[in-house]
């Protein structure tokens, strides 16, 4: 799906509604169940890259980018300013700091990389740069990236007359009228403005990685209270969503394909 960010009030922008940012964390157990993984080809481009294993992952979450990068053969440090996540990450094995990347103190030291998944809009742009910029050794890379779901005609059609239908006016019910991976080319673009503002990298890049995954009935109503414009909903309309949502499914077969596109943005520290 579209899995725009939550939105926050039309005169804020995503960085400063840490109350949408932060709801995320309010099961975490499901998030890191659920939430799909990046696509291997993205961790390696990501890797060979970078001049050396050291990586900081910001918003690190429950660490799902993380461990893939660990089982990449690096060393991941995670900050996160949800103690919620943190805890459940450190739980796994992730060492986490907890903070905003714009206060996070580095303490002088020095990484390969700086990655973000599915995190970098809940940044303030032109400091978080700067910030990954201290962090990074000369050469080091900051990367950030999103997974974007395009569903397939008749699955799009099939939710978006749930939404209509139940929740017209919510930000759940605008992920299914949202343009794909087009309608994250204003983060993209924010983000490589940023980086260029902080003045302390090369060129930003965009990089693609087309990828796939079947989702069961199940499996998509697990997924669904995790994204944006869900996590903030009343209990009795989130029961709602996935009973309808549910027998929507059931009417595609039980089971779909969604094709998602990895979308990021990176530049290395000059």
């Amino acid at each position: 799906m579209p899995t725009l960010p939550s939105g926050p009030p039309p005169d804020r922008e995503p960085h400063q509604a840490r109350e949408v940012a932060e709801s995320f964390g309010s099961d975490p157990e499901r998030y890191d169940r659920a939430r799909p993984r990046y696509p291997e080809a993205l961790i390696e481009a990501i890797t060979a890259a970078s001049p050396g294993p050291e990586v900081v992952d910001v918003g690190c979450g429950t660490g799902i980018a993380a461990r893939q990068f660990q089982a990449a053969g690096c060393r991941v440090l995670g900050v996160e300013p949800d103690h919620r996540m943190a805890e459940w990450a450190r739980g796994r094995g992730l060492p986490v700091e907890v903070a905003a990347l714009e206060s996070w103190d580095t303490r002088g030291r020095h990484f390969d990389a700086v990655v973000a998944g599915q995190t970098w809009h809940w940044v303030e742009p032109v400091a978080g740069a700067a910030k990954a910029a201290e962090a990074l050794r000369p050469g080091g890379r900051l990367a950030v990236f999103w997974n974007v779901g395009r569903p397939p005609e008749e699955v799009a059609e099939a939710f978006t007359e749930v939404y209509r239908r139940i929740l017209p006016d919510s930000l759940a019910s605008r992920q299914w009228t949202a343009a794909g991976a087009d309608s994250y080319a204003g983060l993209c673009r924010t983000a490589a403005e940023g980086m260029q503002q902080a003045g302390a990298f090369g060129e930003p890049e965009q990089w693609r990685f087309d990828w796939q995954r079947t989702y069961t009935r199940d499996e998509w109503l697990d997924h669904l209270p995790t994204t944006g414009g869900h996590t903030r909903l009343a209990p009795a309309d989130l029961e709602r969503v996935l009973e309808e949502v549910g027998a929507a499914v059931d009417a595609l077969g039980g089971a779909f394909t969604m094709p998602y596109t990895a979308m990021a943005v990176t530049a290395v520290r000059s």
